[in-house]
């Protein structure tokens, strides 16, 4: 039977994102194959400073040098600079002369965790804990019975340093915070789900054993601790004053589901656009443009910082470069272009009225392009011009990559935002790129593979 002229004509005019799967299957094992080696990085990379540490090492093992603004760079070359062990910047030197600009992509890879304090040891009741502040966006009480790991660095007094990891190896202890048993949480349940467990509750169990069996010793078993402490790592706890100690999930990236489409692990905002980021740097070989891979620090504070994109080392960085060149930086900004390399949420059915379908980004539905981020009338957003969605989105299907469009929520629902108005401020075109992400902010997020691979896919090709 001929097709009826309105569904021919609903076939032409209409459009719906389709199921990666559905329309390219091939990819399925792509994608599996990328996402192994994602999460082999996610479980070494569980703080800012281990991803500068891991990306450094790829980068020098693929030809990468320490950037020196006195030096002359031809096409091809490969170039580096890491900003206070807590930010990275690399750049391959493309065909076209830097006045033309530059391709930067930009992510961010410190997430939602609880930080020590700077006095943060006590005991009570014959119990030593870790008192934390936490960073970031999160739900405190998933924060509480479940295994956390210890990540760091603590300065001595002679200057010297040790870093810290450990709660990730099968042999180490993890640490842990406790909340109540339901049958002693009568006056607790009455709290609101925000302050279902309070900051100031968010402690961690370190130890319970004394340091003798002596009854004049003050604070035996927070004394005992700091002995282990300090036969670990030679450190007291006045160093904890010059220290910067993580706490994190002590948990492995794990498929899920029978199919084993999915991938749950910590982290995901925002190293799940870090890693596609920096692999698509390396394999950028001789790029037209040249290319500017930031993987920075402090986004979910606010960018702040010195390490945060709200600083001057990433403009800093376009105008020494474009020096090298005998150009102006003020025209390289004007003429580049910017992916802000971000996650969104992803729709939940078990969650629905916070979303609005028709604008909601879904899984296995490919990258999600934000067009604007921010809260209650697009607040804290740079909002991407017509034109340069219209350049994203060309790029995109010239090169066959699997791309929807996504809000963060319904309106006034929430909100949230990114690196993009910063590099706006820089006079660069930007916008929003990255996957789409269940349960984010929590200990262990949800991503699809299928929507990784084509996030991977969408930086190679802004970078070709």
């Amino acid at each position: 039977m001929a097709e009826s002229k309105a569904k021919a004509l609903q076939k032409e005019l209409s459009y719906e994102y389709p199921h990666i799967a559905k329309v390219s299957p091939d990819q399925i094992e792509k994608a599996a194959e990328f996402a192994n080696g994602y999460k082999n990085f996610l479980n070494k990379s569980k703080t800012e400073r281990e991803v500068v540490k891991e990306v450094t090492s790829l980068l020098e093992a693929n030809g990468y040098t320490v950037f020196d603004p006195k030096k002359s760079y031809k096409p091809g070359d490969k170039i580096y600079k890491v900003n206070r062990k807590k930010a990275v910047l690399a750049s391959t030197i493309g065909t076209e002369p830097i006045t033309e600009g530059i391709r930067i992509n930009g992510a961010h890879i410190d997430s939602p965790r609880l930080d020590l304090r700077p006095n943060p040891m006590y005991e009570k009741s014959e119990t030593a804990y870790f008192k934390t502040h936490y960073y970031g966006g999160i739900k405190k009480y998933q924060w509480a019975t479940m295994p956390l790991s210890m990540h760091g660095v603590i300065f001595k007094k002679d200057g010297s340093f040790v870093e810290i990891n450990v709660g990730e190896n099968e042999e180490d202890p993890v640490f842990y915070i406790s909340d109540l048993l339901p049958h002693l949480s009568k006056k607790q349940d009455k709290r609101t789900l925000e302050e279902g467990i309070k900051g100031e509750e968010l402690n961690i169990f370190l130890g319970t054993l004394p340091f003798d069996n002596s009854d004049d010793i003050k604070d035996s078993v927070k004394l005992k601790t700091l002995e282990i402490l300090n036969q670990m790592y030679g450190i007291t706890e006045r160093d904890f004053a010059r220290a910067e100690i993580e706490f994190v999930p002590a948990t492995k990236a794990r498929d899920v589901g029978f199919d084993r489409s999915l991938l749950a692990g910590y982290g995901h905002d925002d190293r799940v656009c870090a890693y596609p980021a920096i692999i698509a740097e390396v394999e950028a070989k001789s790029p037209k443009y040249t290319t500017l891979t930031i993987l920075a620090d402090k986004e979910e504070i606010g960018s702040v910082g010195n390490t945060g994109l709200h600083s001057h080392f990433v403009y800093d960085y376009i105008e020494y470069l474009s020096q090298c060149f005998g150009a102006d930086v003020k025209e390289v900004c004007e003429k580049s272009a910017c992916l802000s390399s971000d996650v969104n949420a992803a729709f939940d059915p078990t969650f629905p009225d916070v979303y609005e379908p028709n604008n909601s980004a879904y899984l296995n539905k490919g990258c999600v392009l934000t067009k604007y981020t921010g809260a209650r009338g697009k607040s804290g957003s740079s909002d991407a011009s017509a034109e340069f969605m219209n350049k994203v989105i060309y790029i995109m299907d010239e090169h066959n990559v699997h791309w929807q469009t996504g809000e963060l929520g319904a309106i006034d629902a929430g909100g949230g935002g990114t690196i993009a108005q910063y590099v706006a401020m820089m006079n660069i075109d930007v916008v929003d790129l990255g996957v789409p992400v269940i349960s984010m902010h929590s200990p262990y997020e949800v991503i699809s593979k299928l929507d990784l691979y084509n996030t991977y896919l969408a930086f190679k090709a802004f970078y070709e």
